[in-house]
C-alpha cells in the first residue's frame, strides 16, 4: 500500500474530517506551534515529536485540510525548542503565542517543560495538547483545579504508578522494592512517589527510596544502599539518557533482581545506549507498535515508509494522536478563534487513536486510556501485556 493511500486510510479512520483523497490539497494558512525537546538532554524525544508532527500535517493538508465555517484550511507548523530547560520552553511558547500568532500549541513532551508552559497557555487562553507529559500538574493548577485550556494525549502518572506497583507484585511476584529517581524532575519524581504509595498500599514494602540530581554520573552510593536493603525489584523511572549508566553500575555491583521502568524508557535510543545491561528489564509504555489495530498498523507503516523504516516510538505515536485531536477540535469549532477551538476540544468525549481508545470526563483534560507493558529481550522491545484503566 502506498503512502498516499495510507494517509487517506489514517485520516478516514482517525480524524474523520476529510472524506477520502478526492479533495484538493489545502494551502497551509493556519499556524500551529510545536514546543519540543529538539536539543538538550533528551533530543530523541524532540526528533520523534517533530517527525510525527510533520507527517500528520502533511497528511491532513494533502487530503483537503480542515473545514471551518464553510472554508477549508491547511495547517503550517512553527517549531519552538525547549532546549531541555523549563525557562527556554516558556520563552519558546510565548514567542509562538505572541509573535507567531499560532492557533494552538502541541507540546511540550517532558513534564519539566510541559508544566510551566501549561501555565503560559492557560493565561494566554490558547489550547495546548501535550503528547507525552504524564505529570498530574500539567492539566491542573496549583490549587488542584483543572486547567481549561490544557489537555494531554497520554495517561497520567497516577495511573502509571498504580499499574507498575501492581505489575511488580502480581507479575514479578515482588514484596520488597527499591526506587532510584531524579528528585528535581517532574515526571520521574511523581512516578516514584505514586509507585511507592500504591506498592505499599497493596501490602509491599519500599526498602530503599534513593534520589540523584540531573547531571549525576556516579550512582554507586545510592545503588550500594539499594543492594544492602535487599529488594526484589528495582524501579528506575528516569529518562532514557540516565538509566543506561544506572543499569550498568547496578549490574557491576551485582544487583541481579528484576529492573522496572516507566514510559520514560520508551525509545529505541534506550536500547542503543543500554546494550546488554537492559536485558530482561520491564517497563510501561503507551502503545504496541505491532498491535493489530488498523489505525496503529497503518500509522506505523506510513511512518516507516517516510522515515527509512524506523519504528515510531511512544512520542511519535502520541504526537500523531495529538494532531488528530487538534484537527477534530478545529473542525468542530465555529471559527478560527483560540477559545472556539478550545471549546470544541472540550466537547470531544472519545477518540480512537494510534495509542488506543481515549475517553474524557467532562471538565478534565486527561484521557482515560490503557497502557502496555514491554520488556527488553535480545536487544528489542517485546510485548508483555495490555493493561486497561
Amino acid at each position: 500500500m502506498q503512502r498516499a493511500v495510507l494517509s487517506c486510510v489514517l485520516l478516514a479512520l482517525g480524524v474523520g474530517l476529510v472524506s477520502a483523497c478526492a479533495k484538493k490539497p489545502a494551502e497551509p494558512d493556519v499556524a500551529i506551534g510545536v514546543v519540543a525537546e529538539l536539543s538538550g538532554d533528551i533530543p530523541a524525544v524532540g526528533a520523534s515529536c517533530k517527525q510525527a508532527a510533520e507527517m500528520a500535517v502533511e497528511e491532513i493538508n494533502a487530503a483537503g485540510g480542515i473545514e471551518v465555517a464553510g472554508k477549508r484550511h491547511g495547517l503550517k507548523l512553527v517549531f519552538g525548542d525547549t532546549g531541555g530547560k523549563p525557562e527556554q520552553a516558556v520563552a519558546a511558547a510565548k514567542k509562538l503565542i505572541d509573535g507567531d500568532k499560532v492557533l494552538a500549541l502541541i507540546g511540550p513532551n517532558a513534564s519539566n517543560n510541559a508544566v510551566p508552559v501549561a501555565e503560559v497557555a492557560e493565561a494566554a487562553k490558547i489550547l495546548m495538547i501535550s503528547p507525552w507529559s504524564t505529570n498530574p500538574r500539567t492539566t491542573v493548577d496549583a490549587s488542584g483545579a483543572p486547567r481549561k485550556f490544557v489537555f494531554r494525549a497520554c495517561f497520567t502518572d497516577a495511573f502509571e504508578g498504580h499499574l507498575l506497583a501492581r505489575f511488580a507484585q502480581g507479575y514479578l511476584h515482588s514484596t520488597k522494592a527499591a526506587v532510584l529517581y531524579d528528585a528535581d524532575s517532574e515526571a520521574p519524581r511523581s512516578q516514584a512517589e505514586l509507585f511507592k504509595k500504591d506498592f505499599e498500599e497493596d501490602g509491599g514494602k519500599v526498602v530503599a527510596f534513593e534520589t540523584f540530581k540531573a547531571g549525576d554520573k556516579d550512582f554507586a552510593a545510592q545503588l550500594k544502599k539499594i543492594k544492602e536493603a535487599g529488594p526484589e525489584v528495582v524501579f528506575l523511572p528516569s529518562y532514557y539518557n540516565d538509566v543506561p549508566a544506572q543499569l550498568k553500575q547496578a549490574r557491576e555491583l551485582g544487583l541481579t533482581v528484576p529492573f522496572l521502568g516507566s514510559d520514560n524508557w520508551g525509545t529505541p535510543e534506550f536500547i542503543k545506549l543500554s546494550g546488554k545491561d537492559a536485558e530482561g528489564a520491564s517497563f510501561c509504555t503507551h502503545y504496541n507498535a505491532k498491535a493489530k489495530s488498523t489505525v496503529t498498523g497503518t500509522f506505523v507503516v506510513s511512518y516507516q515508509n517516510r522515515y527509512a523504516k524506523a519504528t515510531p516510538d511512544d512520542v511519535a505515536a502520541l504526537t500523531y494522536d495529538a494532531f488528530q485531536l487538534l484537527a477534530k477540535a478545529i473542525g468542530g469549532a465555529a471559527s478560527l478563534d483560540r477559545t472556539a477551538v478550545r471549546d470544541a476540544m472540550a466537547k470531544i468525549t472519545t477518540h480512537e487513536g494510534v495509542t488506543g481508545k481515549m475517553t474524557w470526563k467532562p471538565g478534565s483534560g486527561d484521557p482515560v486510556k490503557g497502557a502496555v507493558m514491554q520488556k527488553v529481550e535480545n536487544g528489542e522491545f517485546k510485548f508483555i501485556t495490555n493493561i486497561d484503566p
